[in-house]
């Protein structure tokens, strides 16, 4: 069981929290790219606690500095987007990406004032649909070469969705196996035709099996926990009959995000950014392997439950997320629709704003939380120390973080480790675009005619 303070040791993110450092020593979401579309490219920014303003000036170039003006405190998410940075209103001074005050107009025309004022800014840079910012100091670190970076934009989609919770309740529910057996448990299966977009609705990987199916009639899986050079591989076994094995491989990519499989042709590459310590967005890039990403499909299915322009969810806790009491009695497991981000939602954020782990009973199937919860607070042991915390990656290092393999499908039961390979080889050999196959699967798999 876990004390207060350990538990405040993995949660609290703040600038003088030491997660919050440890936090700080990686690239974070800060907005879609999609936020800065339209003709004022200026959106107020809420990151590990910190009040900003991301903007794009007129040569391209993205800012992120102080929410508030460094002369007597107006807020710059309404400031006037000219002259080669941000305005302030209230009285006029303007301010460029990195922060430097360029003018102060109310000042005598040769005052050097703004020469020695600086807005606090960091560097941003725009990946994968994604603006990512750097709020530590020093150089940042390089980006791991992993699908969703590597992917062209044809092949990725990139959205958010704000969860009234903290950020490590929000990651860990996507590091929770058997959750998927109950949470999301449907009791009628759909034609799996028009499972596009939507997660466990399509087929099981080379069946015609329903991941619906497989969820609820096989609730009790075996979970394997891996430790990998990014973080941890979460494979779950669902023993079909004796010469048949459901095999699930999911990721968590350190410090604050998983991978998963979406369908047979997509992953899911999700983070899990702290807003405040009570509020986080998770941020998704989902790549394909075989034909583009319909990107206006996924943005319509994702907006007809979250709402612009916070991205927050129409089924909330003020409206009991949809709750239907019949629906729970002959549809669904929760009562709450179809969408499982909804059901997810409800299970993190009814915990209530940062759970209290001095409470919980862990079990067996509890063991990748586990696990993740020892890497954390090691990793921020670390960081506390001066040094470089896991997955702190330089050029060359993050050459080598490819993949991660992500994997549906039914196998052998005796075999299964080779068959969950070779299936995801052969989704990246004949990927339109040149996926990597891991070292350490590539290393594996030499006698497997899927690399040959």
């Amino acid at each position: 069981m876990m004390s207060q303070e350990q538990n405040d040791l993995i949660t609290r993110t703040g600038s003088k929290d030491l997660c919050g450092k440890l936090m700080r020593m990686y690239w974070q979401p800060a907005a879609l790219v999609d936020e800065l579309a339209g003709p004022r490219p200026v959106r107020p920014v809420k990151l590990l606690g910190e009040d900003l303003v991301l903007f794009r000036d007129e040569a391209g170039s993205y800012g992120l500095i102080e929410r508030h003006c460094a002369h007597r405190g107006a807020d710059l998410a309404f400031g006037r987007l000219e002259n080669g940075g941000l305005r302030c209103a209230f009285h006029g001074w303007l301010f460029d990406a990195s922060g430097q005050c360029l003018e102060t107009p109310a000042e005598p025309k040769d005052s050097p004032l703004c020469k020695g004022i600086r807005q606090r800014a960091y560097p941003v840079i725009e990946k994968s649909g994604i603006l990512w910012a750097f709020l530590g100091e020093g150089e940042p670190p390089a980006f791991p070469e992993i699908d969703c970076f590597v992917a062209p934009d044809s092949h990725t989609f990139a959205f958010k969705g704000h969860i009234s919770c903290n950020w490590l309740q929000a990651l860990e529910v996507g590091i929770d196996p058997s959750h998927a057996s109950f949470l999301h448990r449907f009791f009628e299966d759909e034609d799996t035709s028009g499972a596009y977009g939507k997660q466990f609705r399509g087929a099981s990987a080379g069946t015609d099996l329903p991941m619906t199916k497989i969820l609820r009639e096989y609730d009790r899986p075996i979970i394997n926990v891996e430790q990998t050079e990014y973080g941890l591989r979460l494979i779950a076994l669902r023993e079909i009959d004796e010469e048949r094995t459901h095999v699930r491989v999911t990721n968590q990519l350190f410090p604050h995000a998983f991978v998963i499989p979406m369908s047979t042709e997509m992953t899911i590459s999700q983070w899990h950014v702290p807003i405040d310590d009570e509020n986080c967005y998770w941020y998704a890039i989902f790549t394909s392997y075989s034909t583009p990403v319909d990107k206006k499909k996924m943005r319509d299915q994702r907006l007809e439950l979250y709402e612009l322009p916070d991205y927050r969810s129409r089924k909330n806790k003020s409206n009991d997320y949809g709750f239907d009491a019949q629906e729970q009695l002959s549809a669904t497991y929760t009562g709450m629709g179809n969408d499982i981000n909804v059901h997810d939602q409800w299970a993190v954020e009814s915990m209530g704003p940062i759970q209290d782990r001095t409470r919980e009973h862990l079990g067996s199937a509890d063991k990748a939380i586990v696990q993740y919860r020892r890497l954390l607070r090691q990793e921020i042991e670390k960081a506390a120390s001066g040094a470089k915390p896991f997955m702190f990656l330089d050029a060359a290092h993050a050459k080598s973080i490819q993949g991660p393999a992500t994997m549906d499908g039914i196998g052998p039961t005796r075999g299964w480790e080779a068959f969950w390979m070779e299936v995801d080889v052969k989704r990246r050999r004949g990927a339109p675009w040149a996926a990597p196959v891991p070292a350490e699967i590539a290393d594996k798999v030499r006698h497997l005619k899927a690399v040959k």
